[in-house]
């Protein structure tokens, strides 16, 4: 009877390694995959396009607006401003 326990004991001990192996293998794998599936659901994201420039100062012999319509009808083909944007530029440069 002494040799059926101690071979009952070694399985029980051997199961009850095995299982925490095993345990702490699939918490681990769990971890991994989750900060995978993390990263790949939240990719970069872009800066914002930076706002346009300031407008300069008219020069002392006027405002040359041409010039400005010019480099107004740029940076709309650029996308660096919106229709409604250009449009709010373009009707005070006509104006002033």
């Amino acid at each position: 009877m002494p040799g059926l326990l101690r071979g009952v004991a070694r399985t029980a001990v051997v199961a009850g390694t095995a299982t925490a192996v095993s345990n702490r293998v699939s918490r681990r794998q769990g971890r991994r995959w989750n900060a995978e599936q993390e990263a790949q659901q939240a990719p970069p994201q872009a800066a914002p396009p930076p706002p346009p420039p300031p407008a300069a100062a008219p020069p002392a012999g006027g405002v040359d607006r041409l010039a400005a319509l010019k480099q107004l009808g740029e940076l709309k083909a650029q996308g660096v401003l919106s229709e409604d944007e250009f449009n709010a530029e373009k009707a005070r440069i006509l104006a002033s």
